[in-house]
């Protein structure tokens, strides 16, 4: 399908991501839950079967306790005399760490973009990790210096699809206000949610969430931007027979989340159908953006649109070097995309963006990678979406 490339089409204009200073190898987290089995060597063994095979290498957390002796981490404790966290704490630990991962992130998205924050008219914060009043976005104004009178829109509680949901939003707002800037800010402190380990299904969702933060700003391209991603077309869809298959649930001891084994298959079902809806008849494009929510998800995707190694790799880097850090993690994908096209000196390029959450819920947007805004040529058409 043929469309123009107009000046005012939404785009990402700058990104920006952070992690928190500790890091843990998988093989450590292994440990760590294995040495809290001791009376369940079976289901030790699967842990680190699990754990080797799930495509994460290496994670952050918020939390250092996560690093020292076993018998020091509260959340996964020796034995049942150790007073696992409440939520009330795990809050108050989320309110301290959440800000300063979201500045980081937010302040590099605005240098990218060249943007100061006095132009920004829209805030959109996502987090499903933690929660209070007056909220994240209260204190991103006012520690960014962002005008008292930004609209805030925050997106709370929807799980890993609501980072590419944002950025939906975004463009949406874009669109419909002309000269709207959009300061999107993500925030998840996954592993502030871990549970001592009692079944082998709560191992899956134990084996690759970790920490992270992630910011973009989008708005209208102009002169000065280069290595935009403008945004086309994109969608929400609950994917039929699977409202039980992801659960994330508040506890009295932090968030209780469950991952059905059967995602990946659903998925391979019924999302083949869904990516031929977006695209209209047109090919298939280059670039695939795929939230890494498990190995298994993203082999899935390959698989069923017959993708190339080469094509996941972006998602499978992510989930390698940082695991799945829920809403966040769809524009570490993003940048990383986004840095390779523009150290490769790549022309104008198609893609898509997909994300998955509770529901089941697949978010899914075409984008194209574009190096400079006087790289378009407004007065012809462009293949493009």
């Amino acid at each position: 399908m043929k469309l123009s490339i107009i000046s005012s089409q939404p785009a990402i204009l700058g990104i920006g991501t952070a992690l928190p200073d500790h890091s843990i190898s998988q093989s450590d987290v292994a440990d760590l839950i294995a040495s809290s089995l001791k009376d369940r060597p079976d289901l030790a063994r699967f842990t680190r079967r699990i754990f080797k095979t799930c495509g994460v290498e290496t994670r952050y957390t918020c939390d250092p306790s996560y690093l020292g002796e076993p018998e020091a981490c509260r959340y996964l404790p020796l034995d049942d005399k150790i007073d696992v966290p409440t939520t009330e704490e795990r809050m108050h630990t989320y309110q301290r760490k959440a800000l300063p991962l979201g500045l980081e992130a937010a302040r590099r998205a605005l240098n990218e973009a060249g943007m100061s924050p006095k132009r920004i008219t829209h805030l959109i914060t996502v987090s499903c990790t933690g929660q209070y009043l007056p909220g994240l976005d209260v204190m991103l104004i006012k520690e960014l210096g962002l005008s008292p009178r930004v609209n805030r829109l925050p997106l709370i509680f929807q799980g890993c699809a609501a980072g590419l949901k944002a950025v939906q939003l975004a463009r949406d707002v874009v669109q419909g206000a002309p000269g709207s800037q959009v300061l999107v800010v993500c925030v998840e402190l996954c592993t502030l949610h871990f549970q001592p380990i009692q079944e082998r299904e709560a191992l899956f969702a134990a084996s690759f969430f970790g920490d992270g933060a992630s910011s973009c700003v989008i708005g209208a391209p102009e002169l000065q931007h280069k290595h935009f991603l403008t945004l086309s077309t994109g969608y929400s869809v609950l994917l039929p027979d699977s409202t039980e298959d992801m659960t994330w649930e508040v506890g009295n001891t932090g968030y209780h989340l469950y991952l059905s084994p059967r995602i990946p298959k659903l998925l391979g079902t019924h999302l083949e159908a869904e990516l031929q809806h977006l695209l209209q008849g047109d090919p298939l494009p280059e670039l695939w953006a795929i939230h890494p929510g498990g190995r298994g998800i993203v082999d899935s995707v390959e698989s069923v649109m017959s993708l190339s190694a080469d094509q996941t790799r972006y998602s499978r880097e992510i989930l390698r070097t940082a695991g799945n850090l829920s809403s966040v993690t769809i524009m570490f994908v993003l940048q990383m995309m986004r840095r390779e096209m523009r150290d490769s000196s790549r022309e104008l390029t198609e893609g898509v963006a997909m994300a998955f959450g509770p529901g089941l819920t697949a978010e899914l947007m075409r984008f194209a990678y574009v190096p400079s805004y006087s790289s378009l040529n407004l007065e012809q058409d462009h293949v493009l979406l």
